[in-house]
């Protein structure tokens, strides 16, 4: 679908407030390997600047107020859905869906836009991934800016899912615990693995809500109860939780657990800002200060009153100011 781009007046917008609301002037399906349909759009400039934007989860989906958070008139901005969540099909498959099918997807939106090189914005599994894809093809980068810093490694994956979280939130602990029975806790990740891929769909469902719920009760500073809601609606749930958990129950599929600190110096030249929430329970803040040190020509802006969520004022208004730096506003 395309439809016809007009010249308005140029975009403004309000310190720390997202741009206006954009539709897309494209938007298709791209067959990959592995049988699946990634879902593509494109907003903005066609023009200009090009911005590949990775949402999180592995699961989550894109929304429209991700185009948001770029300059229209001086960006193109590409959103895309990885495989098996949001429009992309099939829905919910865990069959060839690892994160190097996901790289792989990248590049062949890229190719498919005829694009050289762009930049890369990512934050919680979409700073994984960020880091993941530049890392992986440093040439094709131009910038990096990055939120909620997950690195998929065990320390990380244990805080939110094993013991360490619960600690902060532990009425909302107790829910996510619900569907487990006690003798199977000692590896909570693999037992709602067990779970999400049950035959029985009444299973897999209650399962879902518990994981997807948990993630949705802890993302902010303040609990956001229509966050909640939203998390535990049955299609997001649904995807949000298989695709999380199938990534997390194989470690990402790297190749060993500081695969991406290890992989630093391949992306040292690229001009990038690491935005963090003091307060993020989902992804703790010594990753992304972990990631600081080995990257000290990263700009590393911490939020002192945030938690994970890019919706949070200060993670919104940091996240804004360094899109519009990186197009020269």
């Amino acid at each position: 679908m395309v439809k016809k781009i007009r010249k308005t007046k140029p975009v403004t917008r309000q310190d720390g407030e997202l741009y206006p609301e954009i539709e897309p002037f494209c938007t298709g399906y791209l067959d990959v390997e592995g049988g699946h349909s990634i879902y593509f759009e494109e907003s903005g400039n066609p023009k200009g600047k090009p911005v590949v934007f990775m949402h999180g989860g592995p699961g989550g989906g894109t929304s429209p107020s991700y185009r948001r958070f770029f300059n229209p008139d001086r960006y193109r901005i590409i959103l895309f859905d990885q495989r098996g969540c949001g429009k992309s099909k099939p829905f919910a498959s865990l069959e060839n869906n690892t994160t190097w099918d996901l790289v792989s997807d990248i590049e062949a939106l890229r190719e498919h836009f005829g694009i050289d090189k762009w930049m890369v914005f990512g934050g919680s599994w979409g700073s994984t991934l960020a880091l993941t894809y530049a890392e992986a093809h440093p040439e094709r980068v131009t910038e990096l800016v990055l939120r909620g810093i997950f690195m998929g490694r065990k320390k990380e994956l244990s805080w939110f899912y094993q013991e360490g979280a619960s600690y902060v939130f532990p009425e909302f602990w107790q829910d996510y615990l619900k569907p487990i029975p006690v003798r199977e806790r000692g590896n909570l990740i693999k037992a709602y693995y067990k779970r999400l891929t049950s035959k029985s769909e009444k299973v897999r469902l209650e399962a879902a809500r518990a994981w997807s719920i948990w993630e949705g009760a802890t993302s902010k500073l303040f609990v956001d109860h229509e966050l909640i809601a939203r998390n535990g609606g049955d299609d997001f749930a649904t995807a949000f939780a298989r695709i999380e958990c199938h990534y997390f129950v194989n470690n990402c599929f790297f190749e060993s657990d500081s695969q991406l600190l290890d992989g630093v110096d391949f992306i040292r030249h690229i001009p990038t800002t690491i935005v963090q929430g003091r307060y993020d329970m989902v992804c703790p803040a010594t990753s992304a200060f972990e990631l600081a040190q080995a990257f000290p020509e990263a700009e590393f802006i911490v939020v002192p009153d945030a938690g994970h969520s890019m919706n949070e004022p200060g993670i919104r208004r940091a996240l804004l100011n360094a899109c519009d730096k990186y197009a020269g506003l």
